[in-house]
């Protein structure tokens, strides 16, 4: 049975131990051409951490001995450079830096961090080191000019790998304790982050450090910084990167079918498999070109290790440690301007735009009012929660939501911004289960109608009508345990509005699969005030001309799409809903079963 490394970031453990592993040591050489200080940037759990456990045991002076047995079968290993184990290799990570407390704190967290792993390379490199490292426990950066001014009296430079360098900043800035003006004491003037960078950058100018490789989130905190490590090169958009983290639909296919073997499944099982899996994981592109599609390897890795060691699929598609990046997609809906960006994110038909994807900007760019939509759209980029698409007719940047494990972290925002009280998401569930399982629209409307056009702003959506409503019954009806959700469904020649395919995994259950199409219909044109609304009946609003039209012209669209979804090989037994909604108040529908 492959054995799948979830939650597993140590190189030399996954290949010691003969766990799953993509081989992208054919990037070294690359790496190494690229320039000596490098910036890689990639999403929250996208195998950033394993790629630094690559290079620390490939340049590691003190692994020589392990060299082949670790490189040899890999791709690396048939051609290394001259440049292998030949570094004293001290690897930061930044994530292990407590964010709490004030920025005095924090440094005491920094210091005490960085002094574990001077000590840790003082005891490696015992046998190389000439003369005394003083280990400063009140100061980490006299410790590190001590460990440097060590190694510039041997024959060896420092490789310095630095993970999540903007972990703790972007703590500060998003979590529970954020505060922008502690977030600019750590940044600005004499701040211990940007007073840590210019030791590093001193020491790689011929102080002791040869290479320098950091990784990280967003660019933000280099842009804080500016003269304190300005010499860093960002490789992030480099074609020639895009695929260094992350899975291709190629590679997961074949993981896969040694899946379905080792518990002798049939082949046949693999693409209902891998459609569920695009669905939830992939979407995710890098570089400037129209490089491939990613999965997120973190997802995909918790899906094989569930499905290997059972034979079925997780009943929660979404792995908890993704689930906080809801926290960022907050973070940027409370920046000016934010809330309408997020927002219309969720927008399939009208992608999010921009010229360039934005690589310099610091926290003092957002917080205040920044004049370009970029900013916001980057941030959610370098998150992980937009990603590119492609370009659209002037050559703009499009950026869409990923994939359904992603859209339901907007979803859910959505939810708590919309409905707060738990006495509104326990109705929301016993009236959208009662739609599962009947397709009766009556009590869901009114749940609509009462809870959520009560409360929801669309001025600030600036979307059309029609949209709003797709939108709410989007967020409404939205369960990833249940159904594969699509919004804007190529249907035969058209595209539907919103297309709620029960899981293959489900079907076993009393659950209906449903297609809507929706419809606005404005008070004039309805002929009625908002007060002669709300007294009427949906049956009398289903009478009026406007309304009536609505309806019959959403019909006629559910007939078009004759090329109904399949699953499993067949039709899905599909409820059909044409929904209108007048002046964004009442919604009426007729509902009729597709064979």
């Amino acid at each position: 049975m492959q054995r799948f490394p979830y939650g597993i970031a140590d190189f030399a453990a996954m290949i010691g131990e003969g766990y799953f592993y993509i081989d992208r040591t054919d990037r070294i050489p690359l790496i190494e051409e690229a320039g000596k200080q490098l910036l890689f940037l990639r999403p929250r759990r996208f195998g950033k951490s394993l790629w630094l456990s690559t290079l620390e045991n490939y340049y590691d002076l003190a692994r020589v001995d392990d060299f082949e047995r670790l490189f040899g079968g890999l791709k690396i290993g048939q051609n290394p450079t001259p440049l292998h184990n030949r570094y004293f290799v001290m690897r930061w990570d930044f994530s292990a830096v407590d964010p709490g407390g004030d920025s005095n704190a924090i440094r005491r967290s920094l210091f005490n961090h960085v002094n574990v792993r001077i000590k840790d390379a003082i005891a490696r490199y015992s046998d190389w080191l000439d003369g005394r490292v003083e280990v400063n426990p009140d100061d980490g950066l006299a410790s590190l000019q001590s460990l440097l001014s060590a190694v510039s009296r041997t024959p060896h430079k420092l490789y310095l790998l630095v993970d999540e360098y903007d972990n703790f900043a972007n703590e500060v800035m998003i979590g529970p304790l954020r505060s922008a003006g502690r977030y600019e004491e750590l940044v600005e003037g004499e701040g211990i982050i940007k007073t840590l960078f210019k030791v590093v950058k001193s020491g790689a100018s011929g102080g002791g450090i040869d290479r320098v490789f950091l990784t990280g989130v967003s660019p933000v905190v280099l842009s804080d910084i500016t003269s304190g490590y300005n010499v860093a090169k960002d490789i992030t958009h480099l074609d020639e990167y895009c695929d260094l983290c992350g899975f291709t639909a190629g590679e997961l296919a074949e993981a896969l079918a040694k899946v379905l073997a080792a518990r002798s499944l049939p082949d046949e099982r693999a693409p209902e498999i891998l459609d569920l899996i695009r669905r939830f994981y992939n979407g995710y592109r890098f570089g400037e070109g129209d490089n491939p599609l990613l999965y997120n390897p973190t997802l995909a890795l918790y899906f094989l290790d569930y499905f290997g060691r059972y034979g079925r699929y997780p009943h929660q598609m979404l792995d908890d440690n993704l689930a906080m990046d809801r926290n960022r997609i907050q973070y940027v809906a409370r920046l000016p301007h934010g809330e309408t960006l997020v927002n219309q994110a969720l927008n399939p038909t009208e992608p999010l735009a921009i010229a360039q994807l934005v690589n310099r900007f610091g926290v003092r760019d957002m917080l205040t009012a920044p004049r370009d939509p970029a900013f916001l759209a980057s941030l959610l980029y370098y998150f992980g929660v937009l990603t590119l698409a492609r370009r659209d007719a002037l050559g703009k940047l499009q950026l869409v939501i990923p994939n359904q494990v992603i859209r339901k972290l907007y979803v859910e925002r959505l939810q708590e911004q919309v409905l707060p009280d738990y006495s509104d998401q326990e109705q929301r569930q016993r009236v959208v289960e009662q739609f599962y399982a009947t397709g009766d629209l009556g009590p869901l409307c009114d749940f609509l109608e009462q809870r959520y056009f009560k409360v929801f702003d669309n001025r600030d959506l600036r979307w059309s009508n029609e949209l709003v409503v797709k939108t709410a019954f989007l967020v409404t009806l939205f369960n990833d345990t249940f159904y594969l959700m699509d919004s804007e469904p190529a249907l035969g020649r058209g595209y539907g509005d919103l297309l709620l395919r029960v899981r293959p995994d489900m079907r076993q259950y009393a659950l209906l699969d449903h297609l809507l199409e929706f419809k606005a219909v404005g008070l004039k044109a309805a002929g009625l005030t908002s007060a002669e609304l709300a007294t009427k009946t949906r049956d009398e609003l289903r009478a009026l001309p406007a309304v009536a039209d609505a309806l019959r012209e959403a019909e006629r669209q559910l007939t078009q799409y004759r090329r109904t979804p399949k699953a499993n090989g067949g039709p899905l037994k599909l409820h059909a809903h044409a929904v209108a909604c007048i002046g964004l108040e009442r919604l009426v529908f007729a509902t009729r079963t597709t064979e």
